[in-house]
């Protein structure tokens, strides 16, 4: 079951290495009129097209992460959460690749100081998109669909290799010492005659 857990992270981090790549990437090209009476191409990246994307992206990695290490209990709650990221990232991309003016209204309105839906809608000619909004539908449905696995399997991977020892505080040579032996009463009755012979207190303190 080794393979199926990091084959799993394997996957999940492919798919948010896709998503980040494509929110750094330009999406759309806007063409609108310019003021000498020819045309001007607008780039409208993923981060501006889709802003939510680097979080997303960040997120799953991040969820990556703690699948290496995480229980079966958390394993599924991460697989939730995955599904969750996933589905926000192809709703992301795919209300960008709707509506891509609206996408880049903000570059439009940066570059003509035109501003307004409808305005911009009005003034851009043309659209054209590149595959990366496709790409990051793809890799967040990857995304979300392993992540649905994981939560499936979870309780068939490998527990964590890492091992948690306990740290004994004392000292192993004291405790396996001997402890002395209790001298016998007959002795202990000799040895107090003796010293009361002598003219000792036996009672005193030693």
């Amino acid at each position: 079951m080794k393979r199926l857990k990091y084959g799993s992270i394997v996957v999940v981090l492919v798919a948010t290495a896709i998503a980040l790549v494509a929110a750094s990437q330009p999406w759309f090209t806007l063409r609108v009129p310019s003021a000498a009476g020819g045309s001007n191409d607008l780039t409208v990246s993923g981060a501006i097209a889709a802003p939510a994307l680097s979080a997303l992206g960040f997120a799953a990695l991040a969820l990556a992460a703690a699948l290496a290490i995480a229980g079966p209990l958390i394993r599924i709650v991460l697989g939730i959460l995955g599904v969750v990221l996933g589905g926000s990232i192809v709703l992301a991309a795919s209300v960008a690749l709707s509506d891509p003016v609206a996408a880049g209204a903000s570059v439009v309105t940066h570059a003509t100081g035109v501003a307004g839906d409808s305005s911009v809608h009005d003034l851009v000619a043309s659209t054209t998109a590149t595959a990366w909004p496709v790409l990051a539908i793809v890799a967040g449905a990857l995304l979300a669909l392993t992540c649905l696995a994981v939560i499936v399997t979870a309780r068939a991977w490998p527990a964590s290799s890492r091992r948690y020892q306990a740290v004994r505080l004392e000292d192993p040579d004291a405790a396996a010492a001997p402890e002395p032996a209790e001298q016998p009463a007959r002795d202990r009755a000799v040895d107090e005659w003796d010293e009361l012979s002598r003219g000792d207190d036996p009672t005193a303190t030693r």
